[in-house]
């Protein structure tokens, strides 16, 4: 079952076209990598999904991208509430740094009005422990996010991001600044998540988008200054062993360029 459907999505900055007719099939609590060369639009098309690329001046998206069968560029569509239900996790990981680690997890319940100091205690630890973070920080939850190591701080953000139930978790490249024990629990954790989430990730390291997805989209670009496109979208068995067009196996065999 698709959770994301996009039709003909174009993007641009201001004049610039920036990504091409993208159609895709976003399936449902599952993992979908986004893979290609830099330029090419994958974190692009990604800030789309939720609505943050019109964050950026003159950003516009033409097309529809449908959320369980509606679309979230309609008219009167509140872009809050689209992000509310697709959460987002960014390449640096952004706690708040002088925030408590449990004032962290709950902030976002706390900007929607919730009070119920009870209630938001009970989904800081249900959501530190969903980030596989709880046993690691159970002892100083007053203490500042900042004071986290980074795979730490990644979690952290993690758990903040599942805190408001969203249904759609994207992740650009969320272990790029990670090493390589932290990036495995992360990788761990989404696959953990996948089964009450649907996931969708930017990564520039093909072996993690070979361990952690379901599904993996190729973006390509025919030079610089052209708009980006997805060139293949398939299960990711076959986009890695047995691609339908050469670009794609190009890439994958590091011929690229």
């Amino acid at each position: 079952m698709s959770k994301l459907v996009l039709n003909d999505v174009n993007i641009y900055y201001g004049d610039f076209h920036a990504v091409q007719n993208v159609n895709m099939n976003i399936p449902a609590q599952a993992v979908t990598a986004f893979i290609g060369p830099s330029g090419c639009g994958k974190s692009t098309v990604l800030r789309t999904l939720n609505r943050m690329h019109e964050v950026i001046p003159n950003a516009t998206v033409k097309g529809e991208i449908l959320l369980d069968g509606n679309n979230i560029y309609g008219k009167n569509i509140d872009p809050v509430s689209v992000r509310n239900t697709v959460g987002m996790v960014f390449q640096k990981a952004n706690p708040f740094p002088t925030m408590s680690i449990e004032d962290n997890v709950v902030a976002g319940l706390k900007l929607s009005g919730e009070r119920d100091r009870k209630k938001l205690k009970a989904v800081a630890e249900e959501s530190l422990r969903g980030a596989n973070l709880w046993e690691e920080v159970k002892d100083r939850l007053d203490k500042p996010g900042g004071g986290l190591s980074g795979g730490q701080q990644q979690r952290l953000c993690i758990a903040r991001a599942i805190a408001v139930r969203p249904e759609v978790l994207l992740m650009d490249e969320p272990c790029s600044a990670l090493d390589p024990i932290s990036t495995l629990a992360v990788e761990d954790l989404i696959h953990e998540l996948k089964d009450q989430y649907t996931i969708v990730i930017v990564t520039h390291n093909m072996q993690q988008a070979a361990r952690v997805s379901d599904k993996t989209a190729f973006f390509s670009l025919e030079a610089t200054g052209k708009p980006g496109q997805l060139i293949e979208f398939n299960d990711t068995t076959t986009i890695f062993e047995n691609p339908d067009r050469k670009e794609t196996e190009d890439y994958i065999a590091g011929r690229f360029g």
